[in-house]
């Protein structure tokens, strides 16, 4: 039988599943369409509710993957078309090009400091710039370069090549090809991840209107030490520091006009998080939660809100904002909110304003349910057999979901996940139990 897996996605659970795999024994091959491993948990500042450092959490795991000599990460690379059936399944992935040898770079970075051409930043949610050839982020694996043609001089405009003219190791290669490779594995993994909802839709709030009003995620960055500001929490429309902020919860999550219906499961607790995090840098600051429902639902969830309530002094409000409205003049923002505890109708001015956004179905599920011959749910979801009893099993025989490519989770549940899709997967290779002897 053949002794090998795949695993689509290279975030927390895509990188578990592969290592749990690989420790047993199975030859695996990783399959990530961006040009790093790690997913949106590589952007976090901290975890809740340790609030441990998400990088030193990830980063160890991810550079295990890279030299695990079980596992083989194919990078910027698309699986394509999967024909056969359990335990015996030909894969064809596309593996796009990075115009830079990944054998002979380095990373060192002489490239990147050479090329003339800023472009945003998408690991720092636009917030930061890097250049047109770079590693995505320090601790990217593999730390090897990539060109963006899209903003590259020489693909634009065939002028500069700098970075080849001053890469010390021969590594720019601006003759790289699309490649094909078909696999043949016994079993099959997705955890391809998520999507966050675009709140530009709900006017009212001012998104990309208002430089102060920042989803969770952009303020994850904003607040994190290696961020644009180096962890510290600037305006985006001046500079200043902000002492005044307010959390606006379910933005894009069960409503029935825009967005998603579902709840995100998530956003309650990263909000805390973050606002603890704003307190540790700054204890007087005010900072303020607005909220429909709180879930708090995980071991240690409550005592986490709890403590963030009593000990670090963070406002709980039940109610969602109506509206957003900035001052032309101080760029402060005004929200106007009913206490739905109270009944009472008020407005507070903040420095800044955070979206939580839904968790959507990534993009890329639909195709992908497609290509593996498996179903989606009315959400768009990529559908388990059965959420209680078959929770990380298909409707097609050999292939299994993990993480929140089926659904909005957290990390420890992303990660729990992946594990009993891993031992799924072995039990199709014949590996379960043995430990790989």
């Amino acid at each position: 039988m053949v002794n090998s897996a795949l695993v689509i996605g290279g975030g927390i659970a895509g990188i578990q599943a592969a290592l749990d795999l690989a420790d047993r024994g199975v030859e695996v091959h990783l399959v990530e369409r961006s040009p790093s491993i790690g997913g949106v948990m590589a952007q976090l500042d901290k975890t809740f509710p340790t609030m441990d450092c998400s990088i030193c959490i990830l980063a160890p795991k991810m550079i295990e993957c890279s030299r695990h000599p079980n596992i083989t990460l194919h990078t910027l690379s698309e699986v394509k078309e999967v024909r056969g059936s359990a335990g015996d399944f030909r894969v064809k992935v596309v593996e796009n090009p990075r115009y830079v040898d990944p054998v002979k770079c380095t990373g060192c970075g002489v490239c990147s400091e050479k090329c003339p051409t800023k472009v945003p930043s998408e690991f720092q949610m636009g917030l930061g710039t890097i250049k047109a050839i770079s590693v995505p982020f320090p601790q990217a694996v593999p730390l090897v370069a990539r060109i963006d043609t899209d903003h590259c001089l020489y693909f634009t405009k065939g002028v500069c090549k700098l970075c080849e003219r001053f890469c010390p190791s021969g590594a720019v290669d601006y003759e790289q090809e699309p490649r094909e490779v078909e696999l043949n594995v016994a079993s099959i993994i997705a955890a391809t991840g998520y999507r966050l909802y675009d709140p530009t839709e709900i006017g009212q709030y001012g998104y990309k209107r208002y430089l102060n009003v920042l989803t969770a995620l952009e303020f994850e960055r904003l607040v994190c030490a290696s961020g644009p500001t180096g962890g510290k929490l600037l305006r985006q429309s001046d500079g200043e520091h902000a002492h005044r902020i307010a959390f606006v919860q379910c933005v894009g999550s069960r409503g029935h006009r825009v967005g998603a219906s579902y709840c995100s499961s998530a956003c309650c607790m990263y909000a805390t998080k973050e606002a603890v995090l704003i307190k540790e840098h700054e204890p007087e600051s005010e900072v303020t939660i607005f909220y429909i429902d709180l879930k708090v639902f995980g071991q240690g969830f409550q005592d986490f809100v709890s403590r963030a309530r009593d000990h670090w002094g963070v406002r709980y409000i039940r109610g969602k904002p109506g509206e957003i409205r900035e001052d032309p003049r101080t760029k402060s923002l005004t929200l106007w909110y009913e206490n739905t505890d109270t009944g009472e109708v008020a407005k507070t001015e903040v420095d800044l304003v955070v979206l939580c956004t839904a968790m959507l179905p990534h993009e890329s599920s639909g195709e992908l349910a497609e290509v593996l011959g498996i179903e989606t749910d009315e959400y768009g979801f990529l559908r388990s057999k059965d959420p209680l009893t078959s929770p990380v099993e298909t409707s097609r025989p050999g292939v299994y979901v993990a993480g929140c490519c089926h659904g909005p989770k957290d990390i420890p549940e992303s990660v729990a996940e992946a594990s009993g899709a891993a031992a799924k997967a072995a039990e199709v290779i014949g590996m379960s139990g043995t430990g790989g002897d």
